[in-house]
């Protein structure tokens, strides 16, 4: 599948985040980034980094996965109030990414979801596939019902990473991740980890990681990302 094959997902989450009441203004406080910036990704004009689209599906209670989804539906958990702030997109210059994805957030994660199956099996080029900003690149490789994972070939062009702004991100789960070629370095907390085919990574997502590829050749891997439920 090429990038261009890549579904828009910015009427995605325009839709979710209306769905639950939700203002672009609030949801942009809420994650640390400017109105404009959550205008500019639902109407295609600009699209998220990693760590920017993680913290938008964790603030909205939805899956990556659901993002993927040809009717772009979202899971059916419980509505996040808004604060009442306006809606619409605010002018002025685009905030920093969030460093971190903050506990309140990932505590909105809804796990209570009816998803739609992909597979049992799933063609090479049949892949649903996500291009998202800073050169990288999602595929899904396969969805269960209910079953809350990220099933995901990942690809890091060069000079890819998971924030435009080099900041960390977390979200809930535990991550798996193996290198099938190229090279990626992991930031995991305070450590720098190098990253070469064959090598395989394991760590709570809770702890703010990135990755990027300082190569020349595109850095490509399979992750695996299990969800755990919040305590009520």
């Amino acid at each position: 599948m090429s990038p261009s094959s890549a579904p828009a997902i910015g009427e995605r989450l325009r839709q979710e985040r209306t769905r639950r009441g939700v203002s672009a203004r609030a949801l942009a406080r809420e994650i640390g980034v400017s109105p404009s910036l959550i205008s500019q990704i639902e109407t295609d004009k600009s699209q998220p980094s990693v760590s920017t689209l993680y913290a938008i599906t964790t603030a909205l209670g939805i899956s990556i996965e659901d993002l993927f989804a040809a009717d772009g539906a979202g899971s059916d958990g419980p509505v996040v109030p808004g604060d009442g702030a306006g809606g619409g997109a605010g002018g002025g210059e685009l905030n920093a990414e969030p460093a971190v994805v903050s506990e309140t957030i990932s505590a909105l994660r809804v796990l209570g979801s009816d998803r739609r199956r992909v597979g049992p099996v799933v063609r090479a080029a049949e892949r649903e596939v996500l291009t998202l900003d800073s050169g990288v690149t999602w595929e899904l490789l396969g969805q269960v019902p209910d079953v809350h994972t990220e099933f995901l070939r990942i690809t890091y062009e060069p000079g890819g990473s998971s924030s435009s702004s080099g900041l960390l991100m977390r979200h809930t789960g535990t991550e798996y991740g193996h290198v099938l070629s190229g090279e990626l370095i992991l930031t995991l907390g305070f450590e720098e980890h190098h990253l070469a085919a064959g090598d395989s990574v394991s760590f709570d997502s809770t702890t703010p990681h990135g990755y990027r590829n300082d190569g020349d050749v595109p850095a490509v891997g399979i992750w695996f990302v299990s969800e755990r439920p919040t305590s009520p």
